[in-house]
């Protein structure tokens, strides 16, 4: 028969605390054992960190500008990378014989990925910054901190150590590599350019050779050229026309004076000489008049000869004649000189006027030679300016004087385990104990129908109780109620002495928690 006990008093609830007790403690006492064991029986974990500061440069940027120019939190992504790469992992792996345990039950893959992403813990810390490309505050990077966790606390101060010395020696590496690539780049395309420069100034060279004369810094002296050769083209001109005229004037007065002095038999000699070629011209020798005029001649120059004169001379011996004659001669003479001149001026001009007429063509591709060789020469400077630049940025990495990774906390030997948290795995397992007990209790007083009070019995069955007969104690219910009350005493004394132990060795030295509740009660 089903009997409904209501809880309506405090009374109630004591008297079901009375009767449960052991479904309230036992199972407490179980789960809180149960939290100890695994407290205790789980195998410490160590954790050992390195911090490590993010310094900028020593030298202002002003006087080096470093040809490092990828941001720390890009390079610190880039050296992670590399050094959790499998290569160095197994390396330290092996170095430190680490995970000996699960070498024969996974593969190097899965303890590699086991290392990586749940061992070593990286970390960066932040703070609000100027950016000095942009001028506006930023969250930068100014440190980050290693760590590395294991059972061994040496071993883990160690790989810790290790990790941090990596990541410094991977920083310098990157920089001198990156500055070093900056310089070989700027190197030969400083040389590249400088070949080009060579090639591009033989050229000119040659422009100008095979173009010598038509240059365009030679066309003011070519127009300069021309205008003289032109006045001494119509100086020549002047001169030739007096020259002319002197000898117009000196055929007329040759024409005037008689060529030999006075002499008969010559006159004749000549007449008959003309006569002769005019006859032979349009008859024979046979001919009578031709005949005539022979025997005539023959004569005439036979009594020239007994007279001492040569017949076959011809030559003036009139002095004026002669004169006039060699006057004409000369002014001939400079006629043709003057002509020459002329010629060769006029020869002059026209290779002058030709190389006017063709010097835009020439200047069109000399302007084109020369711009290309003015752009390599600025090219040139500027590779050679970032070549010094990278020069100098290359020694201030090598002096180790640019944003370096300097090691301001070394990892420390761990002496307490991060894992397991002893302190909070008791404090959930007294709270489950309790909560168990608590269910455990109540569980069994709501499945019991047992009738325990006079009014449950009324209730139950509509009729009142006359009497009720209350619980008589002997002396052996007594010796037993005692000793079970000095059990649950020891119980709870032997509870709050291992708390206090736990606390003491595992929490917070007795000693320093008495001075904070002492500092605390002063204040």
């Amino acid at each position: 028969m089903e009997m409904d006990q209501d809880v309506k008093t405090m009374g109630d609830v004591i008297s079901i605390v009375k009767r449960r007790m052991n479904y309230l403690i036992w199972p407490a006492v179980g789960v809180f054992a149960l939290a100890a064991v695994i407290a205790f029986a789980w195998p410490p974990t160590y954790r050992s960190t390195s911090t490590i500061l993010i310094e900028e440069q020593e030298i202002p940027r002003e006087y080096v500008m470093t040809t490092v120019s990828s941001y720390a939190e890009q390079r610190l992504q880039t050296i992670n990378q590399r050094i959790m790469g499998s290569t160095r992992l197994t390396e330290i792996i092996n170095r430190f014989k680490l995970y000996e345990d699960l070498k024969g039950k996974w593969s190097m893959e899965e303890i590699i990925d086991k290392m990586r992403k749940k061992d070593i813990k990286f970390e960066t810390i932040s703070a609000d910054v100027i950016d000095r490309r942009t001028g506006r505050p930023t969250a930068a990077t100014i440190a980050f901190s290693l760590s590395y966790e294991g059972p061994n606390p040496a071993v883990v101060q160690q790989v810790a150590n290790v990790l941090a010395s990596l990541y410094l020696e991977e920083n310098l590496r990157v920089r001198e590599q990156q500055t070093e690539g900056a310089t070989k780049f700027m190197e030969d395309e400083r040389k590249i350019v400088e070949e080009q420069l060579a090639e591009i100034d033989k050229q000119i060279s040659d422009f100008k050779q095979k173009n010598i004369n038509t240059l365009p810094e030679l066309a003011q002296y070519n127009l300069q050229i021309v205008d003289r050769i032109e006045q001494d083209i119509e100086r020549l001109n002047n001169q030739l026309k007096e020259l002319r005229e002197k000898e117009n004037y000196l055929l007329s007065q040759l024409a005037s004076v008689p060529i030999d002095s006075s002499n008969p038999d010559k006159d004749r000699l000549r007449e008959l000489r003309v006569k002769l070629v005019n006859l032979q011209s349009r008859f024979t020798d046979e001919y009578p008049d031709v005949k005539k005029t022979k025997a005539e001649i023959a004569d005439l120059e036979k009594k020239l000869r007994t007279t001492g004169q040569n017949p076959i001379d011809n030559k003036p011996d009139n002095p004026a004649y002669v004169t006039l004659s060699a006057q004409l001669a000369s002014t001939r003479s400079e006629i043709d000189s003057v002509k020459r001149q002329i010629a060769i001026s006029q020869a002059k001009r026209n290779d002058y006027q030709r190389r006017i007429s063709t010097a835009p063509r020439v200047e069109e591709s000399y302007r084109v030679l020369m711009t290309q060789r003015n752009n390599l020469q600025a090219k040139y400077d500027d590779l050679t300016k970032k070549y010094m630049e990278s020069k100098v940025a290359s020694g201030l990495e090598k002096g180790q004087m640019g944003e370096r990774f300097t090691l301001i906390d070394a990892a420390r030997l761990p002496e307490k385990p991060v894992r397991p948290n002893i302190p909070a795995i008791l404090l959930i397992g007294l709270v489950l104990g309790i909560g168990a007990g608590v269910g455990a209790a109540a569980l069994k007083e709501f499945s019991d129908q047992s009738v325990l009070t006079a009014g449950a019995l009324s209730s139950a069955l509509g009729l009142p109780v006359l009497a009720v007969v209350p619980d008589i104690l002997t002396a052996e219910d007594s010796a037993r109620d005692l000793q079970r009350r000095k059990g649950i005493f020891i119980g709870i004394a032997v509870v709050v002495v291992c708390a206090i132990a736990i606390s003491h060795f595992f929490v917070m030295d007795l000693d320093v928690l008495w001075a904070k509740i002492m500092r605390r009660m002063a204040l």
